[in-house]
């Protein structure tokens, strides 16, 4: 038997995040997705600044797919997963925040 246990992180948000969609799965667990986004101005304050845009790659062996990205501005609309997001918001802010890659070796 398979079990569930969730764990509370705190990104310093003005409020808790609500929920956005509960499901129940076929096998009666009880699924809650919620919606978490940095507010304010630049995501990355000191780290590599002097990078137009901060991108690491790691390389893993066992991927199902060649090249995953992976969001680390808190702005995709396909959150965990990076949409491009991260553009408007350099742009905006004067950030140098990117993805994270994860490439299949």
């Amino acid at each position: 038997m398979a079990s569930t246990v969730g764990c509370g992180l705190s990104f310093g948000l003005s409020s808790p995040p609500k929920p956005l969609k509960t499901s129940t799965l076929g096998t009666g667990v009880t699924r809650r997705m919620v919606a978490v986004r940095a507010e304010g101005g630049a995501i990355n304050p000191e780290i590599r600044k002097t990078e137009d845009k901060v991108v690491d790659a790691v390389v893993v062996t066992e991927l199902a797919k060649p090249l995953t990205a992976y969001c680390r501005c808190w702005r995709s609309g396909t959150f965990p997963l990076c949409d491009g997001s991260h553009v408007k918001h350099n742009k905006a802010t004067g950030d140098n925040v990117g993805p994270l890659l994860l490439k299949k070796q």
